[in-house]
Order: structure tokens, then sequence, then C-alpha cells
């Protein structure tokens, strides 16, 4: 069993946070394509194949973008490189003033990716409080840098 979180802490990105997750619609480029979600582009990051990335793009959810993310044959490099893919989306995301601006307000709560389908990569599992929670850090580290800039140094 993992250490349960401060109560103040943030464990669902959904209802009045589901602004926090890669399924919400917010336009983001990767290599010059725009798609619908962090999620699409995410998945189409996998691959360097254009008709493949081309296809992601189309698909009509974020969910759909996912399972066939699961099914593609990964890139390369893809291990070393997919934190900082996450990185960079999720900035592009919080470009967005309104997005940005609800994303300050979580501060300074912990923010954790909660699941029940034990994602203990990106996320932490609610069962077990198990997880290494990379979406829920880079979230916190893109917002700290964004409170530093706007809020901090003015």
């Amino acid at each position: 069993m993992g250490v349960r979180p401060p109560d103040d802490a943030l464990t669902a990105f959904r209802d009045g946070h589901a602004y926090l997750s890669n399924f919400y619609p917010s336009s983001v480029q990767l290599d010059g394509i725009t798609y619908r979600t962090v999620e699409h582009a995410f998945q189409a990051a996998k691959t360097l194949d254009k008709k493949q990335r081309i296809v992601i793009e189309q698909m009509a959810t974020p969910q759909e973008a996912k399972r066939f993310g699961r099914a593609i044959e990964l890139r390369e490099n893809w291990d070393e490189i997919k934190f900082e893919i996450m990185r960079v989306l999720l900035a592009q995301k919080f470009e967005d003033r309104r997005l940005r601006a609800k994303l300050l307000k979580t501060h300074p709560r912990l923010l954790i990716e909660g699941n029940r389908w034990g994602d203990t990569i990106w996320g932490m599992d609610l069962r077990t409080w198990e997880g290494q929670n990379h979406l829920g850090e880079l979230l916190m580290a893109i917002r700290d840098g964004i409170w530093l800039r706007e809020v901090w140094l003015k």
C-alpha cells in the first residue's frame, strides 16, 4: 500500500476539474498537425507514420485514439521521449488563458491523476495509492512555472 495523500489533494480529473484530463477538448499541435485533445496528439506521437497520425487526428474521441495508440508499433525511442512529449503537449494546452487560469487556481494543491484502472505510471491507483503520477507531476511543474512567472514575479 502506498501513502495516502493529504486531504486537500486533487485526486480526480473530472467534473469541475475535467480540464486537467488529457481527454479534455483543447487543440494542440504536433509536427504541423492539430489534434483535438492532448490524448490524440500523445497517441499520434507514438509513431512516425504520417498516415497513422492522420487516422488518429480524425478519431472522434480520445478514447478511440487511446485504443488505437495501444495497438500501433511504437517508434524506436518511445520510452526515452514519452515524458518530454507529454510535457510539451501539456504546456501547449495551458497556453490557453482560460485553462491556465483554472490550473493556477489549484495552486498549491497536490494534483494526482487518480484512477481505478491500475495506471501507476501516469497516475495513482486510488485503491492502493500506488503510482508514479507522472501526469500530476507534469501538471504541477507547468502550474508552478506559470505561477512563478505570472504571480510571484509580478
